[in-house]
């Protein structure tokens, strides 16, 4: 086993399995709170001088729960006898039997992960916007959901089981029985029979009024005949592809001698096309009233309209990412600073419904799942404005000219392409130094800031790392040393 991959399903549960199923995604709701109170009244008590330990990780957290949840704080019970007397019963939580404990520990696992998010960004080891302090989880604004894991008993029964109870078509849940699916299960049921994946958690959610079921699948690699050979020196047709993407041409792909690759010039834009439409559900939603069964069926329409929208852009982002990966073992993609474009008004709607980072993401899993090799090119490389055949920079390049003319030697080509061709060409100076993806350890050919080292932060380069900000003399290089995150038990985690 040596990739992780999920299965998602679209369930039709019956109106007493819809019932159960809420069940379990409020109880999964509720522990998450009562652990966060938990942590929060630790804190408190702390304040105050009380020495008391918080409860900070998914294990310490489980723990506190499943005291508290035995406790008189969760419940009592006042009992008067036959002479009058009066004793005090502890019951702790009554229902806590009707939902597997499984639930409740899986939402103190959440809340762990998002303490040591907000640790690990209040210290500045964790890149990307800040962080803030977890928050009560609400019953209106938190879709429901809830995650089990997929134990295995002394039988060798597991919990989880897709196919076997109810037909091919069913996934069966601990607690919860058999459920319908509507997807085709075979791909999955192969591989579960073959013994080359094994389930590990199955976390149904409800989205745009239907209920789904992903299952996290730990699996084999992929047969040989869909992987890319190792060692294949570089020739013509295995070398290094540049990949471009822009809003005109959604990607552009060539070869480092010019060689076209592929060209998509007619993404859908869901956002665009489906604009028109979710502007009449949203007004129809506002107009109203708060609170009322038509104000809900209308958020209901428009939430699923905004799911429509993103399956079709999810199924036209897999359609590209696999045509990239499949016939390419090298490919080069240039890193986009996309928080920066979006402070654009003008392009901010093209540029989010075009997900260029999650196109990314996806080329990304999948070309290491078929053992092909992907490099970012430097955030600073000028790829649209140098010449791919002398070389040559030229000074501006404005987004409204679409062919590129070099004033050097005269070399015209289309912008894109001609982009995509210098991605290659910089994928194949800097070959020799990438990270191998068997060898593991940091990129020795990025420059500080965004490498895989230690102290660095993905896709960034600092000024003075591209050039353009001299450091005046005696001035240390690089952003102040910064705390290690501590939690409030005084145990420092490693970055």
């Amino acid at each position: 086993m040596a990739r992780f991959t999920a299965f998602r399903f679209t369930v039709d549960p019956t109106p007493g399995q819809d019932a159960l199923l809420r069940r379990y995604a409020g109880a999964s709701r509720f522990g998450y709170n009562q652990c966060l109170r938990l942590v929060k009244d630790a804190l408190d008590a702390k304040s105050r001088g009380v020495v008391v330990k918080v409860p900070w990780t998914g294990f310490d957290l489980i723990n506190a729960f499943n005291g508290w949840k035995r406790s008189a704080a969760a419940g009592r019970v006042m009992v008067a006898a036959a002479d009058g007397t009066v004793t005090v019963e502890v019951t702790g939580l009554v229902w806590r039997a009707e939902v597997r404990q499984q639930v409740f520990e899986e939402a103190a696992v959440d809340l762990g992960r998002a303490l040591a998010a907000y640790t690990s960004s209040k210290a500045g080891a964790r890149a990307g916007k800040r962080v803030g302090f977890p928050r009560y989880r609400s019953k209106k604004r938190t879709l429901p959901g809830f995650r089990v894991r997929c134990k295995t008993s002394r039988s060798g029964r597991v919990d989880v089981r897709v196919g076997d109870d109810g037909g091919p078509r069913s996934v069966t849940l601990p607690g919860i029985g058999v459920l319908a699916v509507r997807e085709d299960t075979r791909r999955l049921r192969r591989m579960l029979t073959k013994g080359r994946a094994k389930v590990i958690s199955a976390a149904v959610s409800f989205r745009a009024g239907r209920w789904s079921v992903s299952l996290t699948c730990e699996a084999a690699d992929l047969h040989d005949a869909h992987r890319h050979q190792a060692d294949v020196p570089d020739t013509a047709e295995h070398g290094w592809v540049g990949v471009d993407r822009g809003l005109t041409a959604f990607v552009v792909a060539a070869r480092a001698d010019g060689t076209p690759v592929l060209r998509v010039d007619d993404p859908p834009r869901p956002a665009r096309a489906g604009m028109p439409r979710q502007r009449r559900l949203a007004r129809a939603v506002s107009r109203k009233k708060p609170g009322s069964a038509n104000r809900r069926q209308a958020a209901a329409r428009l939430a699923a309209h905004h799911a429509h929208m993103r399956a079709v852009r999810q199924r036209f982002l897999h359609h590209v990412s696999h045509q990239l990966v499949k016939t390419h073992d090298r490919l080069v993609l240039e890193t986009l600073n996309i928080t920066g474009m979006l402070g654009n008004h003008r392009l901010a709607a093209a540029i989010a419904d075009a997900a260029w980072t999650e196109l990314a993401r996806q080329t990304t899993y999948k070309q290491a799942w078929r053992g092909g090799r992907l490099v970012l090119a430097d955030r600073w490389y000028p790829s649209t404005k140098t010449c791919s055949a002398c070389r040559t920079i030229t000074p501006a390049m404005p987004l409204n000219q679409r062919v590129f003319t070099c004033g050097t030697c005269g070399y015209q080509a289309d912008r894109d392409h001609n982009a995509a061709v210098n991605l290659a060409v910089w994928a194949e100076q800097h070959h020799a130094r990438t990270r191998d993806p068997h060898a593991g350890g940091p990129d020795t050919n990025a420059r500080r800031g965004e490498g895989t080292g230690p102290r660095t932060r993905a896709d960034e380069t600092s000024p003075d790392d591209a050039g353009t900000a001299p450091t005046p003399t005696g001035v240390r290089r690089g952003r102040p040393r910064r705390a290690l995150p501590q939690d409030p038990n005084g145990l420092r985690d490693r970055p």
